[in-house]
């Protein structure tokens, strides 16, 4: 928690003019590590035929920091919405949330707690258009007062920018529900290549961004793909031989410490070279990198602390880890050794 937190801390990068209203961009989603079944009551799978477990792990990372904000544990079984809690911490920030995070409580509680959001809109989804934020060239239909899906099937313009009201259950109090009514922005954006609209639902202004650029805000989340990426084929998240819970969460912590120590040292190979074509030294061919020459790394910053890194002291630790940790175990070999 110490390591995310100075990590977090320290901004290795700054958003662009476009989002300089905003203090950061935040993406919230969970990979899953696969367990011996035998761990199936503390951490139990979902969506399984047979006994399995699974644990999920939650991360929020931050496009500042350049790495994870905030990382936490929860069983496979556990629904998305209960890994993320929204609170005064979402201030001036935007977050990017899959489906898996889609509720209108949630998004409700980001706009009153001054944050932001941008997410795709279920396909299902049937809200009122109530405001247009762009007018439509030519002899465009007429959405105002109309459903999402009824327009849908006569839509032919390039984007949708529109106001729409949605209705949903606001948490029980003393076993009753209230039901109650939010505005938000609907964009669509026509993607050709896939003959469909892409469609997002967002509390960001249009004076602050563009339809296009909602589209291509949300596109940001590949960021988080790549950190999961990185710490299950780099840093062994998703190779955990053992049934040990305690092991199992030291082999995850132990994964994401080698993600924030590789980002950090990150961080210092782009401030060296700040003339460089940052932009293809990417965080993804680091980690190749680093993951290959840890131990060389490790090896100067020993002897920058002024610590011994001697052959004799390496073999001092094999010698020490070499032993079998099980000290009255019978072994068939003893009694013909001298």
């Amino acid at each position: 928690m110490r390591g995310i937190e100075y990590s977090a801390q320290e901004p290795s990068r700054t958003l662009s003019d476009r989002l300089s209203p905003f203090e950061d961009v935040l993406i919230q989603d969970s990979t899953i590590v696969r367990l011996n079944a035998k761990l199936a009551k503390i951490w139990p799978a979902t969506r399984s035929r047979k006994v399995a477990a699974g644990v999920k792990v939650s991360v929020l990372t931050s496009a500042i920091a350049g790495g994870p904000k905030s990382v936490a544990l929860f069983a496979e079984n556990t629904n998305d919405i209960k890994t993320l809690k929204i609170g005064p911490w979402i201030k001036d920030r935007i977050l990017l949330i899959d489906l898996g995070f889609y509720k209108y409580q949630i998004f409700t509680r980001i706009k009153e707690n001054g944050g932001f959001f941008v997410s795709r809109l279920k396909s299902n989804a049937n809200p009122l258009i109530i405001e247009t934020h762009r007018t439509c060239r030519g002899r465009g239909i007429d959405v105002w007062g109309k459903h999402l899906q009824e327009v849908l099937k006569n839509l032919k313009r390039q984007v949708l920018d529109v106001e729409v009201e949605v209705t949903f259950n606001r948490r029980a109090y003393r076993g009753k529900e209230k039901k109650d009514a939010e505005r938000f922005r609907l964009v669509a954006v026509y993607n050709e290549d896939e003959d469909k609209y892409h469609m997002y639902i967002t509390n960001i202004s249009p004076d602050l961004l563009e339809p296009e650029e909602v589209a291509r805000l949300y596109g940001a989340r590949w960021e988080v793909e790549i950190l999961f990426k990185e710490l299950k084929s780099k840093y062994a998240l998703d190779v955990v031989p053992t049934s040990n819970p305690q092991v199992i969460e030291a082999f995850i912590w132990i994964a994401i410490l080698t993600l924030i120590i590789s980002r950090k040292i990150y961080k210092v190979m782009r401030r060296l070279n700040p003339e460089a074509k940052m932009v293809r030294f990417t965080q993804l061919r680091w980690s190749n990198i680093f993951s290959e020459r840890a131990s060389l790394i490790l090896t100067g910053v020993l002897r920058y602390l002024g610590l011994d890194t001697s052959l004799r002291t390496s073999f001092e630790i094999g010698f020490s880890e070499a032993l079998d940790p099980h000290v009255n175990r019978r072994r068939f070999t003893e009694e013909w050794r001298a």
